[in-house]
């Protein structure tokens, strides 16, 4: 799985970013795509992701700022990012599971990432 993301860039806090991802196709045999991030110095976590024919996830600190969404062809997969904080700054990354383990999403798949810095 081929998984190329654009969109990374600086903006000042409050400031908006759309991220796109290129799957390849991946969301249509994929259990799950999504969203990750990995500021400097700390570990990669989970931002957002969405279940094949159901539902989408977010952790608590973006909800209701961010949302994943996949385009009607299901080939590129999106983060729009409004309200932005400058600890949403790092790098981001859009992933594929190939399949879910005990209902949570096995991903093993990764792009090479898009910076996004939010300044105060």
């Amino acid at each position: 799985v081929q998984l190329v993301e654009s969109g990374g860039d600086s903006v000042q806090t409050g400031g908006s970013l759309t991220l796109s991802c290129n799957t390849s196709g991946a969301a249509h045999t994929n259990a799950c795509m999504g969203w990750f991030r990995q500021a400097t110095g700390k570990g990669r976590e989970r931002v957002a992701h969405k279940v094949r024919g159901e539902g989408t996830d977010y952790i608590d600190s973006v909800k209701g700022r961010f949302t994943i969404s996949l385009d009607n062809a299901g080939n590129t997969l999106y983060l729009q990012m409004n309200g932005l904080k400058p600890e949403d700054t790092g790098m981001y990354y859009c992933a594929a599971a190939r399949y879910r383990h005990y209902g949570r999403c096995a991903f093993d798949s990764w792009g090479q990432g898009t910076q996004v810095t939010v300044s105060s």
